[in-house]
């Protein structure tokens, strides 16, 4: 359970009943249960500091087992994602879970705005970067994408007490580009400038690199006006593609 903004509890979604999902599920578990490799698994946990337990499944082989997972399914739709997603989480080991982020990734179109909450459940429910950013870029700026009235709950999530659905919120814009709403990346980025926790600032730092390969000068004033508010890394990491702007050359003779 989650608190909201009003103090209550917020339960957690169930997953739907979903045919579709209990295929998936039962594909998954015996594909990536026999392959998993314990002399790596924990070796993954620890560079993930614990985060979860691990099978010891390295990516090619485990998107390769995915494929097989997936193989002659048909199309899902909001409840056999929400389905596959939801049940992947209650799962331990964290190859599930990428499972589940890579399935969203590739069907976020056939969800609706409703599918949000499932999607912060995931974002707030054993969070890491490591599944954290992939949601917020691919399947969070998908929905608010497809429904622009998504971005008044990005701007709850931009001041939410818990860090990982602001850092949401400030990658969800990620792979906007032109089409980034710019007063609010950077009406987020100033809410959040103070924070202390690493992965804000350098999330602060990360959405400002990204736009800034659609618009530097955009970021390089913003920045010329508003870096005193901000932590050096984010400064860094937001000019580390396009550096200072340089200063006007002078005049021979003057």
């Amino acid at each position: 359970m989650r608190v909201t903004g009003d103090g209550t509890a917020a339960a957690a979604p169930r997953a739907p009943r979903s045919p579709l999902a209990d295929t998936v599920l039962d594909r998954l578990t015996a594909c990536y249960g026999p392959a998993a490799d314990p002399e790596r698994a924990p070796v993954m946990r620890a560079y993930m500091k614990d985060v979860a337990p691990f099978l010891g499944l390295t990516t090619p082989i485990r998107r390769a087992l995915s494929r097989t997972v997936v193989a002659g399914l048909p199309r899902p739709g909001e409840a056999d994602c929400a389905a596959v997603a939801l049940r992947c989480w209650e799962l331990p080991e964290r190859e599930y879970h990428y499972f589940a982020v890579d399935y969203l990734r590739r069907h976020v179109r056939h969800c609706s705005s409703g599918f949000l909450p499932v999607t912060r459940h995931l974002i707030t429910t054993v969070p890491w970067w490591d599944t954290v950013d992939l949601l917020a870029a691919h399947v969070v700026g998908a929905l608010v994408a497809a429904d622009p009235g998504l971005a008044a709950d990005m701007d709850e999530w931009i001041g939410d007490d818990d860090m990982w659905p602001v850092r949401a919120a400030l990658l969800h814009q990620l792979r906007y580009r032109e089409r980034t709403d710019t007063e609010r990346l950077f009406g987020y980025c100033l809410r959040q400038s103070g924070h202390q926790d690493f992965f804000i600032r350098k999330a602060i730092g990360w959405c400002l690199r990204e736009y800034a390969k659609t618009d530097p000068d955009a970021v390089r004033t913003f920045l010329a006006r508003e870096r005193g508010r901000f932590a050096p890394l984010s400064v860094r990491e937001a000019l580390r593609n396009i550096g200072e702007r340089p200063p006007p050359a002078r005049r021979s003779g003057a």
